[in-house]
């Protein structure tokens, strides 16, 4: 059974895993913790900006929406590749897929992701009312995303709404309502996503357009580095409006600003024809959240 492309060759589902789940966990994307990662940041950046507080409660959320993003995450992965059956056989970096390779059948792939489902339902059931609606309200998103690729050279615009729903959830989990700090915070997710996506999805540049499907890397091309700037100087802005609409401390600007030289990084030294180093720069966003939520942290105490 072959490493699937993005992992790494050490992951613990090759390594550990029985053979029988291999492609179950594979398909779920047990095996590339990247994305997990990138839904989570959000939600727990706007428990954070929610409720400041070290205290069992704040653990209680984190851990929830921890768990909620794993296999949330694999149930959206799931629906996604049932959708593109057809396409990642015909895509170098994805043929090897559980589904596309022959190792899980459409029906062992649906039930497995009603499986997962059902694990994210009844943590759902833990949050509040308003987090329980708007977690419902997200499965429609998670449903469209797979088919944007066919109709829309912006299907990171809909990721980016997706992957940053906890946003709105964290907090409304956290307080109970919404405002405009997690409005900010969603909004500025979205143009981190924009960037990320874009730098991943020049990775099948080539293999999309030969085969017709369409994203943000075919669409901007040569101007992809100028876009990358745009987007992640909308991300810097909306949350640092989001930090300030929460009433944190300036002190936040301080680890922000690793943020910001993170963002600079990546627009100046991808390597939009190299798809080792696309992923190396989209990987990296798993440290540019950590940075975030240590800058959130120190704002949330010293304020």
């Amino acid at each position: 059974m072959s490493v699937i492309a993005d992992a790494r060759a050490d992951n613990w589902v090759d390594r550990h895993a029985p053979d029988w789940a291999k492609p179950y966990l594979k398909l779920a994307r047990f095996d590339r913790p990247v994305g997990t990662w990138l839904l989570l940041w959000p939600c727990w950046w706007s428990i954070w900006l929610a409720r400041p507080v070290l205290d069992l409660e704040t653990l209680r959320l984190f851990v929830l929406f921890g768990v909620g993003a794993v296999v949330m995450r694999g149930a959206g992965c799931t629906i996604n590749d049932i959708a593109d059956r057809n396409f990642d056989g015909r895509v170098e970096r994805t043929r090897h897929r559980p589904i596309p390779s022959g190792q899980v059948s459409v029906t062992g792939a649906a039930i497995w992701m009603g499986a997962l489902c059902l694990v994210g339902l009844a943590i759902l059931l833990q949050l509040s009312p308003l987090a329980i609606w708007l977690g419902v309200g997200s499965l429609g998103l998670v449903a469209i995303y797979p088919f944007m690729k066919r109709v829309t050279y912006w299907p990171q615009i809909w990721l980016g709404l997706t992957f940053n729903w906890g946003a709105l959830m964290g907090w409304a989990a956290a307080s109970g309502e919404l405002g405009l700090a997690p409005a900010f915070l969603y909004i500025g997710g979205i143009c981190w996503t924009l960037g990320y996506d874009t730098i991943y999805a020049h990775q099948d540049k080539e293999d999309d357009a030969l085969i017709g499907v369409k994203s943000s890397a075919l669409k901007l091309g040569s101007k992809t580095r100028p876009a990358l700037a745009v987007f992640y100087v909308g991300a810097v802005v909306f949350w640092g409006l989001a930090a300030r609409e929460a009433g944190f401390s300036h002190w936040f600007l301080l680890p922000f600003a690793l943020v910001i030289g993170q963002f600079g990084w990546q627009v100046a030294r991808v390597l939009l024809d190299d798809r080792e180093d696309c992923l190396r720069k989209f990987k990296s966003n798993i440290l540019l959240g950590a940075v975030m939520m240590a800058a959130l942290i120190v704002g949330g105490l010293a304020a």
